[in-house]
């Protein structure tokens, strides 16, 4: 979640606040998530069901006439608005749903917007699975996508919220970890149900997504809300009690009192939205909205959606692209785990700047292999090149694993503070959806005009967005949420110029000096 810095009740700036990782924490952030789960078994299995006849012949047609007829290019078979929009009216609707999510998050609590996220789940699940006709498809992903619009918005910070200080940034990624998971049990359940003679295996692939979407809809009604949000909505006392049971301790005053004094804060705010973009939250709002862009634009999601029939378009027939597929999802979910294992101890900014090289590397390798090997009228790929490929691809996803996969949500929910908290959030995932939109719409069409070189495209992004994080992205772990701003943005040497304003809010904290502060001696007047 988020920091604000308003850290005038604890008793000294930079303590960690007493911390037990207890078993409620762990089973509270597995459930919640599961939204994860969820996102991640959606984006899968489109790109697999996208690619299967059946489906084709019954919704897309000329889609299917296309694949079986010899066109004038292999990379422009699967070229259609229409199938495209299959698979992004799920964004566009997660978009508009994440601003009525950011008003739940902040009236109704965060585990209440996971629930209505889980029976929004449910509903385009079954509306999915009994298509009749293309239109019934569609609102069923468009509900999906309202679901992943809460739950992309609450999940995050529900983790951040209720984690310990020293492995908020662990827990937070299990998020990206059961994304990851659900990617690769679509792969899977796509590669079973493509074999399924009588043409309903796209059916069951769609229907299964109920699995992820049910456990979500439980975890939801037994999970606690976190203390943050009881706090902020006027429960002191339940949020309190909840604290001292996720921390395991009986020495919860300073931490509390810091939560008591941020919900303060985020109480005079009437317009969160309208703070928002206020000069001291630039740094988050800027930062936060790079993040969601560049993951856009590393490429993934291009490479996740139609790998199946990526594979397909460079010959390896549809049997083949279904196993390298699963390949590519087990590699996903193995560095995810690396990620939990490492963030908190290497920090964020050497896992993003590591990942940038070797992403570079390996879709500069990826491009000349294509622009060599892969003609438009060549059928197949020989098979050294076909396995250099995936493997090539496996390098590429590994580093976007451990980094700005679970690195692009956890470090939006981390840095604002609690007044501008969830509208942040919403802004985070609504960027993120917007610009997964604009990919998974224009992607099969880009891979249609730039052929081999859409890979130099995403590359350059990549080299840029490296860049980015040398300069400009303040390391973030190990730092209490709410501190974030007196001992990350106050110290950065470019983002410091933004804080001047604060010392507007500070004098009124609690008889907080803002000039003797005993956080670092960073004097907020001196840049006027």
């Amino acid at each position: 979640m988020a920091g604000g810095g308003f850290s005038a009740s604890a008793p000294a700036a930079g303590v960690e606040f007493e911390a037990k990782i207890t078993p409620i924490v762990i089973i509270s952030c597995i459930m919640a998530a599961t939204g994860g789960l969820m996102f991640g078994y959606d984006v899968g299995v489109s790109g697999g069901v996208t690619a299967m006849d059946d489906f084709l012949k019954k919704f897309f047609p000329v889609v299917y006439r296309k694949t079986q007829e010899d066109l004038d290019s292999n990379y422009c078979k699967y070229d259609n608005q229409g199938l495209q929009l299959f698979t992004s009216s799920l964004y566009l609707a997660g978009l508009t749903a994440t601003f009525f999510a950011s008003y739940t998050t902040r009236k109704l609590g965060r585990r209440l917007t996971m629930l209505i996220a889980g029976l929004f789940f449910i509903v385009g699940v079954v509306l999915n699975a009994a298509a009749q006709d293309l239109a019934m498809l569609i609102i069923g992903r468009i509900l999906l996508g309202c679901g992943v619009g809460f739950a992309n918005q609450a999940v995050p910070l529900f983790l951040s919220e209720i984690a310990p200080t020293r492995i908020r940034g662990g827990l937070n990624i299990l998020f990206q970890l059961n994304v990851t998971i659900g990617i690769l049990f679509a792969n899977l359940v796509n590669y079973g149900t493509a074999k399924i003679k009588g043409g309903w295996g796209w059916r069951l692939s769609l229907g299964l997504a109920g699995i992820p979407a049910v456990l979500l809809t439980l975890g939801a009604l037994l999970v606690v809300d976190t203390p943050n949000s009881l706090i902020e909505r006027g429960h002191p006392e339940q949020g309190k009690a909840v604290l001292r049971k996720i921390r395991g301790t009986d020495n919860i005053e300073p931490e509390f009192l810091e939560l008591v004094e941020a919900s303060r804060i985020a109480k005079e705010v009437k317009h969160p939205f309208r703070n928002l973009v206020k000069r001291r939250n630039r740094p988050q709002l800027v930062i936060a909205v790079a993040l969601q862009i560049f993951q856009q634009f590393t490429g993934i999601n291009a490479i996740m959606f139609y790998a199946p029939v990526l594979f397909d378009t460079l010959g390896f027939g549809n049997d083949a692209s279904l196993y390298s597929t699963v390949i590519t999802g087990a590699v996903n979910v193995l560095s995810t785990l690396v990620s939990i294992y490492s963030v908190d101890k290497v920090g964020r900014r050497m896992l993003l700047l590591e990942a940038g090289v070797q992403m570079f590397i390996a879709q500069i390798v990826i491009a000349i292999i294509l622009g060599i090997k892969v003609t438009d009228h060549s059928n197949e790929l020989h098979s050294g090149y076909g396995i250099a490929v995936v493997v090539l691809i496996c390098t590429f996803i590994s580093a976007f694993a451990w980094s700005w996969g679970p690195l692009g949500w956890l470090i939006p929910s981390e840095t604002f503070p609690l007044e501008t908290r969830s509208a942040g959030q919403s802004v985070t995932v609504c960027v993120n959806l917007l610009f997964t939109f604009i990919i998974a719409q224009a992607f099969l069409s880009m891979l249609c005009h730039f052929k081999f070189g859409i890979f130099l495209f995403f590359c350059g992004w990549v080299l840029i967005m490296s860049f980015f994080v040398l300069f400009l992205l303040p390391e973030t772990k190990n730092i209490p949420i709410e501190e974030m701003t007196e001992r990350v943005w106050k110290q950065h040497w470019f983002w410091k110029r933004f804080m001047d304003d604060y010392g507007d809010v500070l004098p009124s904290i609690s008889g907080y000096d803002t000039k003797k502060n005993g956080h670092n001696g960073f004097d907020p007047a001196s840049q006027l």
